[in-house]
């Protein structure tokens, strides 16, 4: 055909570009791997389910017990009562067994409710004297909401306090219960290993991801006798 020319490409320098062409075709799945490393990463901590200071959840404005429960009063006078985000994230979904009626008075320290998973119970104590006026009657039939909205809707008790201001000091509040919050995780962390060990139970899954980091719900997979011991270092009044 007139004006066309043909030229073989291995006789010219169109070899070398097809190399570099390929080279960076290979180059570029490398390159966006390393990118998404991080990415990556904690897509896998979140299928796992690990369990860090950052994921818990620590609203600045309540009390916390060293128990594991909250206190927040409100601009009616009543109090809030719940348990804590911590608590949630280490033992998994429960079901909440209230103790106390409307009407009920109550001492801070005292035994209000029972948390159950599976025939393994643990005791929740009040972190405020008062009298009960009311429970979340909406845990009757949404329990899931104790671990997805633990300072929300997932309240436990309505208390009106007694003795408030002189019961307060001993619990924890904005960033002294945030660095609180991260020495128990720590605490717990040491906890699992000497039970873990302790307990040697066949059906325990693996608790300590590697690098020592805690899979979420870790309580759940351990034996009653480690519910007890985590029940006494962790949950009663001292």
């Amino acid at each position: 055909m007139d004006g066309f020319s043909y030229y073989n490409i291995f006789d010219t320098k169109g070899i070398e570009y097809l190399a570099i062409i390929a080279f960076l075709l290979l180059l570029i799945p490398f390159w966006l791997a390393l990118n998404r490393q991080s990415e990556i990463k904690a897509q896998i901590r979140k299928v796992i389910g690990v369990l860090s200071a950052a994921v818990l959840k620590i609203p600045q404005g309540i009390f916390y017990s060293k128990n594991h429960t909250w206190a927040y009063l409100e601009r009616s006078g009543i109090a809030k009562v719940g348990l804590d985000d911590l608590l949630m994230h280490i033992t998994g979904e429960v079901d909440v067994r209230h103790l106390k009626n409307p009407g009920d008075s109550i001492r801070k320290g005292d035994l209000i409710a029972h948390i159950e998973q599976d025939g393994k119970l643990l005791n929740i104590y009040s972190p405020i004297s008062g009298k009960i006026l009311g429970s979340n009657s909406l845990l009757e039939s949404r329990q899931e909401l104790l671990k997805q909205d633990p300072y929300g809707k997932g309240w436990i008790y309505d208390v009106k306090p007694s003795k408030w201001v002189t019961e307060m000091p001993s619990c924890y509040l904005a960033e002294d219960a945030t660095d609180w919050m991260k020495k128990e995780l720590e605490r717990y962390k040491d906890f699992v290993a000497v039970s873990s060990g302790k307990y040697n139970s066949e059906n325990s899954m693996p608790v300590l991801q590697d690098g020592g980091e805690l899979s979420d719900n870790s309580l759940s997979a351990l034996p009653g006798e480690s519910w007890k011991d985590f029940q006494d270092q962790f949950l009663t009044p001292e």
